[in-house]
C-alpha cells in the first residue's frame, strides 16, 4: 500500500502517519528527512541539494524528486510506503505523478486532513511543554488536553511554550501555502482528488481533523481498511 499524505500544521498529521506506520509495518517517509540523508551521506543529489541550501535558494524539483524516488525504491519500501511533506504545489503534483508512472510505483491511496484554518492555528499556538515529558498532551485551544491552569494535566509538572508555535507571521505563512487551493499544497491535493475521481485505481480519503485524535485515528482506520 503507498500512500501520499497531506495535511495542515496543526492537523495531527505526523500523529496519524505514525499510526499508519505501526499498523501497516510501513516506512513513514518525510521529504525533510531525504534532504537531510542525502546531504549527511554525501551523495551526489545530496551536494547538488547543498549548493543550493547553502546559497539560500529553493532546492528545485529535478533534484528533490530523483531523491524521493530513490527512497521510495528502497528494500523497506517494497511493500509500501507512507510519503509525507511533498508535493508542496500543483506543479510537483504533476512532477511527481509523471514520476511515479515512469518508475512503475503505483499510488494507492491519498489522504487529506481537513481542518479549518484558524482552528489549525490555533492549535498550533495553544501547545504546551511539559518540563517533565513534552509527550505528556496538553493544548489551552482543546477542551479534551486542556491543562489544568499553568500546569500539565498528566503530571502537573510547568508548562512552556516553543517560541516558534508563537510566531504567528511564520505560522500565517506556512498556512498561505499550504491552504492556496489554486498553486499551493491544497492545489496538490486536489490534483489527486480529481485524478482518483476519473480513474479507479487511486482512492482520496478525506478525514475530519476537527475530531480527537482516537478519532480521526479510528476513521483513518476504517476508510483503509475498506
Amino acid at each position: 500500500m503507498n500512500i501520499l499524505f497531506f495535511g495542515p500544521n496543526g492537523s495531527g498529521k505526523g500523529t496519524q502517519g505514525a499510526i499508519v506506520k505501526e499498523k501497516y509495518n510501513l516506512p513513514h517517509i518525510e521529504s525533510g528527512a531525504i534532504f537531510r540523508e542525502n546531504i549527511k551521506g554525501g551523495t551526489e543529489l545530496g551536494k547538488e541539494a547543498k549548493a543550493y541550501i547553502d546559497r539560500g535558494d529553493l532546492v528545485p524539483d529535478n533534484i528533490t524528486i530523483p531523491m524521493i524516488l530513490d527512497r521510495l525504491q528502497a528494500d523497506d519500501c517494497k511493500n509500501g510506503w507512507l510519503l509525507d511533506g511533498f508535493p508542496r504545489n500543483k506543479n510537483q503534483a504533476i512532477k511527481l505523478d509523471e514520476a511515479l508512472s515512469e518508475a512503475s510505483l503505483k499510488l494507492d491511496i491519498v489522504v487529506e486532513i481537513e481542518l479549518d484554518r484558524e482552528i489549525a492555528k490555533k492549535r498550533i499556538m495553544g501547545r504546551r511543554l511539559c518540563v517533565n515529558d513534552n509527550n505528556h498532551p496538553n493544548n489551552i485551544y482543546i477542551d479534551a488536553i486542556k491543562p489544568d491552569g499553568d500546569k500539565c494535566r498528566v503530571c502537573g509538572g510547568e508548562l512552556s511554550s516553543r517560541s516558534d508555535d508563537q510566531d504567528e507571521e511564520a505560522i500565517n505563512k506556512r498556512h498561505a501555502i499550504y491552504y492556496d487551493s489554486v498553486e499551493g499544497t491544497l492545489a496538490a491535493a486536489y490534483y489527486f482528488r480529481d485524478k482518483a475521481g476519473k480513474e479507479g485505481g487511486l482512492r482520496y480519503i478525506t478525514l475530519d481533523g476537527e475530531k480527537s485524535v482516537p478519532e480521526v485515528a479510528q476513521e483513518l482506520k476504517s476508510k483503509l481498511d475498506i
